[in-house]
């Protein structure tokens, strides 16, 4: 009786063991893909001229969020909200990313170089802004860091 127990517990942990090699297999890696479509709900302006684009800030934030453009044109930002708007380059709270300064550094931006409008705006108000860098540029709304958008900006051929 004895070896009987034995036997049918060498067949348990047989068993048990089995499952578990037979069931841990390998890991699968996922696939990995980069999606370059922008979400639906985004739209993005692209200017063919050096005229300037308009992008409009509203309660719901910037419209359109992201505009392409060529090297030397300006954007204006119009505040069409019920509050006060900072369009400020990316990251907050610095505002270093156009630039390379600091907020505390570059404000206030006499000299207009750095995509910062350094002071809160009230409705009715623009700020205009020159790009004179390639690359793509975030920015938001310094008073509602949840409302942003990006510039690109592209070198002329």
């Amino acid at each position: 009786m004895e070896g009987k127990t034995i036997g049918i517990i060498a067949v348990v942990i047989v068993v048990i063991l089995g499952g578990w090699f037979l069931l841990k297999g390998t890991p699968a890696n996922a696939p990995t893909t980069t999606d370059t479509t922008p979400p639906a709900d985004i739209t993005t302006t692209t200017a063919t001229t050096q005229s300037g684009v308009t992008v409009t800030y509203t309660d719901q934030g910037f419209s359109p969020a992201n505009v392409a453009i060529p090297l030397g044109t300006s954007v204006t930002f119009v505040n069409q909200s019920s509050g006060n708007m900072w369009v400020a380059s990316a990251m907050h709270p610095t505002h270093t990313a156009y630039s390379g300064t600091s907020l505390s550094q570059h404000c206030p931006d006499t000299a207009g170089t750095a995509f910062d409008e350094c002071a809160a705006t009230a409705s009715g108000s623009s700020y205009t802004f020159v790009f004179n860098k390639a690359g793509t540029w975030k920015y938001h709304n310094h008073l509602n860091i949840s409302q942003f958008g990006a510039v690109t900006v592209t070198a002329a051929n």
